[in-house]
């Protein structure tokens, strides 16, 4: 099996003598970020981190995608914060793509490395630490924790996605699989962030339309993908942001395989008031 790759941003000047015409779109039903637009001067810096910048790449916004942040972050040697978390029902999961970093909870430290997957239940004191001469890059996934009577907040847990086999989609010949970090069933968890990949002639051969939303930052590869009436060619660095409803589908294209990481909110009722 091919070594697994992960598309990091990293900034850096527009090129004052490209065309301004550009992928970039913001549309009733989804919006998509070209990975051109993560330049040094739209980044964000963050209070409590040091060395630190990131790309926001999605926020909770009223008739649109709600339920998420996502956040593209960049830490420099030395860098990292030690009271990372503001908000004490914001759940949390980082994917690092490039560098490696410390991250630290219930007195235990893990190392992280590319691939490494890290979840953060609502109210757990965390610390990330970069303490490498090389920056780190990860996606920091956050989401407001929905309670319910009776069923217990997850535990937190560090893995990597090299350490965890794909599953193959029904009837695609193994062509479309998914590597699941958190057991679908376990209703403890109400976001899943996996990693989707499509080997050549992969496809999602229908029009997915569900009241999840998404998040998917391409890791590697390209691809046509269907964002409600539109087909928009997409690389690795690119991100996509579905709101609820979306029509989705996609081939994938060129000679490499085609991987996202993939953001979703699941295993709720629906409330009835807005």
């Amino acid at each position: 099996m091919a070594e697994k790759t992960y598309t990091a941003l990293k900034g850096g000047a527009p090129d004052p003598s490209a065309l301004v015409t550009d992928r970039a779109v913001f549309k009733e039903a989804y919006a998509f970020i070209p990975r051109r637009a993560a330049k040094d001067i739209t980044c964000s810096y963050f209070p409590h981190w040091e060395a630190t910048r990131g790309w926001v790449l999605a926020r909770p916004m009223t008739g649109f995608a709600e339920t998420f942040a996502q956040i593209a972050m960049d830490v420099g040697p030395g860098g990292g914060s030690d009271s990372p978390e503001e908000d004490a029902d914001a759940e949390a999961v980082l994917f690092v793509m490039e560098g490696s970093a410390v991250v630290s909870f219930n007195g235990d430290s893990h190392r992280l490395t590319p691939g490494g997957y890290v979840y953060l239940p609502p109210g757990l004191p965390w610390s990330f630490r970069n303490h490498d001469a090389e920056p780190v890059r990860f996606h920091w996934i956050r989401k407001r924790y929905a309670r319910v009577d009776g069923i217990d907040t997850p535990p937190p847990f560090v893995t990597n996605e090299q350490d965890i086999s794909p599953e193959v989609m029904p009837e695609s010949r193994g062509l479309w699989k998914t590597t699941r970090f958190v057991d679908p069933s376990d209703l403890r968890h109400d976001m899943h962030v996996n990693i989707v990949t499509f080997e050549a002639g992969g496809t999602i051969p229908f029009a997915e339309t569900h009241v999840m939303e998404h998040g998917l930052y391409v890791l590697e590869g390209k691809a046509v993908y269907r964002l409600n009436d539109d087909w928009v060619e997409v690389e690795a660095g690119d991100f996509m942001w579905l709101r609820a409803f979306c029509p989705q589908a996609c081939y994938q294209g060129g000679p490499e395989r085609f991987r996202y990481l993939l953001y979703k909110d699941v295993n709720r009722q629906m409330p009835l008031t807005l």
